[in-house]
C-alpha cells in the first residue's frame, strides 16, 4: 500500500546491487503526456484508464523493456498493484519472486504527510480514497499472494535490515 516502506526496501535493494524500476513512473510518465497537473486525483484517474484501456497488466508490460534495459541481473520493481501484473512478470521473468512491504494505516498515512509527493494525499479523506483505488485494481490480492512480508512498522534500520535477509533468501533460492 502506499506509504509501506516500498521505497526504502527498494533503497536497501540498490545497496546489494539491484537495478531498479519504479512502476508509478510510467502512470507518472503518462499524466505528464497527457499535459495533467501532477496531483493524487489526476495521477489515480490516469492510472484507472491506463488499465481499463489497456489490460489489467498493462502498467507492467510498459515496465519489462525498462527491466530488460537494466545492466544489473537482478532487478526490484515497485508498485506491483495486481495479480494481472504479477502473473504478467512471471511469464516473462521465471525466476521473479514477489515481496509485500505492510504497514499501518496510522504509519503509511504519517509517512505520505512527511513525504510530500506530487500524488500523496493531504489530508486522512484523500488518503482513504486513495487506498481504495488502490485496492480495487488488485492490490490486496497481491499482497495475498507475496512469497515474502517484511513488516516496516518500526524504524529504517530494522526495515531494511529485514529486506536483505528476504532479497539473501531470494537469492538462494535463485541458485538452486
Amino acid at each position: 500500500m502506499p506509504g509501506s516502506g516500498k521505497s526504502l526496501v527498494v533503497a536497501a535493494a540498490r545497496l546489494e546491487g539491484y537495478g531498479v524500476v519504479v512502476m508509478g513512473d510510467v502512470v507518472r510518465e503518462e499524466t505528464e503526456k497527457r499535459g495533467l497537473e501532477m496531483n493524487p486525483k489526476n495521477i489515480g484517474r490516469v492510472m484507472l484508464e491506463l488499465r481499463e484501456k489497456g489490460g489489467a497488466s498493462v502498467v507492467a508490460e510498459k515496465c519489462i523493456p525498462k527491466i530488460e534495459r537494466k545492466r544489473s541481473r537482478k532487478v526490484i520493481v515497485d508498485g506491483i498493484r495486481s495479480l494481472s501484473e504479477v502473473d504478467a512478470f512471471k511469464k516473462h521473468f521465471p525466476k521473479f519472486s514477489l515481496i509485500a512491504v505492510h504497514s499501518s494505516s496510522e504509519a503509511r498515512f504519517n509517512r505520505l504527510n512527511r513525504r510530500r509527493r506530487s500524488d500523496d494525499p493531504d489530508g486522512w479523506e484523500l488518503f482513504h480514497e486513495r487506498d481504495m483505488r488502490e485496492l480495487s485494481v488488485g492490490l490486496g490480492n497481491a499482497i495475498a499472494m507475496a512469497e515474502h512480508i517484511i513488516v516496516n512498522e518500526n524504524n529504517r534500520d530494522t526495515a531494511k535490515a529485514k529486506a536483505k535477509r528476504v532479497f539473501w533468501r531470494i537469492e538462494r533460492k535463485w541458485k538452486r
